[in-house]
């Protein structure tokens, strides 16, 4: 089979690698507690799921426009006007069915064969992937445990060159659960202007921050007509299977990333999106909920796995993930790296994380390894599955 060249560049997402794994050991009898997918345990609030009913009970079956459907994207411009101190017009709204289609549509609208993107790393591995599928160049940008899981914007302005077309931002960050502080967000704005680059901000853990306060890089002096924000309805609402996303951006840019809609997939379907229309627009109890509930889990993640020897884990500020450290862990069992150590926890715990491999390839220098634990799951399962690693290491 001759397949098309462009294909070699792509990557995926390894979470689901690791997932069906998971399945394939739990169809042999295994029991398995999973650390491994970042998917919220919650259901979908009821009042959501009941629009969405109705919706299709109303015929709302059809196609919409490829933008999506006005009164969504008027809800959608209010939340992001109010939570990102922006005026937002629905014109700027564009809705997708869960949020890599922005990723994929910004970059193929703004990124020529050559120009660089710079991006987190570690960092949600799609975007190194759909980098190299658009020809552009990914110039990774390391998140570092000093730092609280935060860049270097010192060393961002490094990697700037004369082909930088365009900055990734992840806050809250996936896999850390790290936060950009206010400063930071200050300085890469200022690196963008005096650039001239794009920004795609990742914002889809916005919502599910514990300590200090989330600020959009949008919301800078000058960066809205220069921002693209993404966001969605997946992890703050619990709708992963739903996909329901979108994003926010220039007006003059939303019109293009609506036509690649068209020839793609038409548009988002109709009656989810009325689903979304009520998450955004009825009770936010549900997500407050939810947040406080993860906030109670990470402490106790962050806590179980600080007292297992050869692991050091920061408490982190945002998202449903810990990365703890865990080189001396590897060390002391005497194996390679963090992959060695996921597969010997899977096999011999019965416990599924991942490992800092499926997050991109090291930066330079670095030699720490990590895991990453999401802690989207229940604080019994968060108990028995740390007990596990524990008799796993002792027992090494």
């Amino acid at each position: 089979m001759k397949l098309a060249a462009r294909l070699g560049n792509l990557g995926t997402e390894n979470a689901f690698d690791v997932l069906n794994e998971v399945n394939r050991l739990k169809a042999t009898g295994r029991d398995i507690i999973s650390f491994a997918i970042g998917e919220p345990d919650f259901d979908t609030a009821d009042n959501i799921k009941q629009a969405g009913i109705t919706a299709i009970q109303n015929n709302f079956t059809h196609y919409s426009p490829s933008a999506g459907i006005l009164p969504l994207k008027e809800a959608i411009a209010s939340h992001v006007s109010t939570t990102r101190q922006l005026q937002v017009k629905p014109e700027q709204v564009v809705i997708t069915p869960g949020g890599k289609p922005i990723i994929y549509y910004v970059l193929h609208a703004l990124v020529d064969p050559g120009d660089e993107v710079i991006y987190p790393n570690p960092g949600f591995p799609i975007y190194e992937s759909v980098i190299r599928f658009t020809g552009g160049l990914p110039v990774a940008a390391p998140i570092l445990e000093e730092k609280n899981f935060s860049l270097d914007t010192n060393e961002l302005e490094n990697r700037i060159t004369p082909k930088t077309k365009l900055i990734i931002l992840n806050s809250p960050h996936n896999p850390t659960g790290g936060m950009l502080t206010a400063q930071d967000i200050e300085n890469i704005a200022t690196l963008a202007r005096k650039h001239d680059l794009w920004v795609l901000s990742d914002e889809i853990y916005s919502q599910i921050a514990y300590e200090g306060t989330f600020v959009s890089i949008a919301s800078q002096p000058g960066m809205q007509e220069r921002t693209i924000i993404l966001d969605g309805f997946s992890k703050s609402y619990a709708m992963t299977g739903w996909r329901l996303g979108y994003g926010v951006m220039a007006e003059e840019l939303a019109v293009h990333i609506a036509r690649l809609i068209t020839n793609c997939e038409s548009c988002t379907n109709t009656f989810v999106q009325y689903g979304g229309l009520a998450a955004l627009t009825g009770p936010q109890d549900f997500v407050s909920n939810m947040v406080s509930e993860f906030k109670a889990r990470r402490d106790l993640i962050a806590a179980g796995l600080n007292s297992i020897p050869g692991f050091s884990c920061q408490t982190p500020t945002g998202a449903f993930y810990v990365f703890p450290n865990v080189t001396e862990a590897c060390e002391r069992l005497g194996l390679p790296d963090s992959k060695a150590l996921q597969q010997h926890l899977l096999y011999n715990a019965d416990v599924a994380v991942l490992p800092r491999s499926a997050f991109g390839g090291r930066n330079i220098g670095e030699t720490q390894e990590y895991l990453r634990f999401s802690y989207a799951t229940s604080c019994e399962n968060i108990a028995a599955g740390l007990d596990r690693i524990k008799k796993a290491m002792r027992l090494s």
